[in-house]
């Protein structure tokens, strides 16, 4: 994934959120390491999308109206539309959303990866059954930290209303 061509690039406490707009649509947020250089917003959508990630990560229950540019198959849209159903604070197991879009976890869980807008279709609401599992398509490092960081920040609850607890979710289980 190129990390060129931002409209946004914005400070988050678990690195850097980019942003690229096209026209009038966001085409895609981008998790990116907290040594890229902070830029924009270059333009009104951008400063939109600024605004309203901002306001998420001060409250998780802010709600996201911004254009997205989606693309994706029809089994990729059908897995992100049922990823947006999940309330913050909840979580899923790949599992659960698997038997939702009458599909396999695996598959499940490469539509997870393939999302273009984490946060406002929130994947890292999506759980392996024993641990946080991946996220966008890596199961370590800066990315997975904030699926961490996320699910804190939205005192997730497994399915099962299982309090979250932050010793729970290792990177790798």
């Amino acid at each position: 994934m190129s990390t060129t061509g931002f409209a946004l690039v914005m400070p988050a406490p678990f690195g850097r959120l980019g942003v690229r707009v096209s026209g009038e649509f966001i085409h895609e947020i981008v998790f990116l390491p907290a040594e890229y250089p902070v830029g924009g917003p270059h333009n009104t959508l951008a400063e939109m999308a600024w605004r309203q990630l901002q306001r998420y990560l001060v409250d998780p229950d802010t709600p996201f109206e911004l254009p997205l540019a989606l693309r994706g198959t029809q089994f990729r849209r059908r897995v992100w539309t049922a990823i947006s159903r999940i309330p913050c604070g909840r979580t899923l197991t790949y599992g659960e959303l698997a038997r939702d879009v009458e599909s396999a976890p695996r598959a499940v869980g490469q539509a997870c990866g393939d999302n273009p807008f984490p946060l406002i279709i929130p994947c890292h609401r999506v759980l392996a059954r024993h641990g946080a599992g991946g996220f966008a398509h890596e199961r370590g490092g800066y990315l997975l930290n904030a699926k961490h960081w996320l699910l804190q920040h939205e005192s997730a609850r497994p399915s099962g209303n299982e309090p979250f607890q932050p010793g729970l979710f290792q990177p790798g289980a």
